[in-house]
């Protein structure tokens, strides 16, 4: 059990740690790292390069997360460790222990990638993709939760931030096993975490709205 949970986490964090946003942008002539943001997810690629290369970094940095989680569970279900149908987990710890080590590998090695001098994003995309195969509902709902605090505040932090904070409050309310509440909450605390410098700008009204360069100056008033 041990040697099958230490290998979900290698491969899960080397799923992760792919650099996708630093070599879309490398590909365009760009150092992620050096530009808007300085950040190499989804958001500062838009920002910098345009919706095209920006969506295409969102997918694939989501789909690092859902391969995390799809490829743990499969060797749940290869290893005749669980009866129950394709991501089902409503049963006992065991199912869920090497998917939550598979997604929270992949968000470390996203946010602290071997292959960049251990920097990264942020992973809220991929988070939201390994979150989307590990527990679809309360992810859902936080889409929701995400796609409202956008609209309202035209800012991406916020909308991350929050949507990653009615992860665990979901868990709790639909109710999943215990195992996934934690891991909600441990994910949610962790991006907020990593946007500390956005919740800063925020209190500042310094924060780039939709639209809005990295770095730009914020609206003048018209007050």
């Amino acid at each position: 059990m041990l040697l099958s949970l230490l290998l979900t986490a290698i491969v899960g964090y080397l799923l992760g740690a792919l650099p996708v946003g630093f070599l879309v942008a490398r590909a365009k002539g760009v150092n992620i790292f050096e530009v808007g943001s300085k950040n190499p997810g989804a958001t500062n690629v838009r920002r910098v390069l345009g919706h095209g290369p920006g969506n295409l970094v969102l997918v694939l940095d989501a789909a690092k997360g859902a391969l995390a989680v799809a490829l743990a569970y499969l060797h749940v279900k290869l290893g005749g460790e669980s009866s129950s149908v394709w991501f089902d987990y409503t049963t006992t710890p065991v199912e869920l222990a090497r998917p939550i080590v598979g997604l929270v590998a992949a968000i470390l090695g996203h946010s602290f990638s071997c292959f960049t001098g251990f920097r990264g994003g942020k992973s809220v995309a991929t988070g939201t993709g390994g979150f989307l195969v590990l527990f679809p509902m309360g992810m859902l709902i936080g889409l929701v939760v995400f796609g409202v605090a956008v609209a309202a505040s035209r800012t991406i932090s916020l909308g991350s931030m929050l949507g990653a904070a009615s992860l665990p409050i979901s868990a709790v309310l639909l109710p999943q096993p215990t195992s996934l509440v934690v891991v909600s909450a441990v994910v949610a605390v962790f991006v907020i975490l990593r946007h500390r410098t956005n919740i800063s700008r925020l209190l500042a009204g310094t924060e780039p709205k939709i639209g809005q360069p990295a770095g730009a100056d914020p609206p003048l008033s018209k007050s």
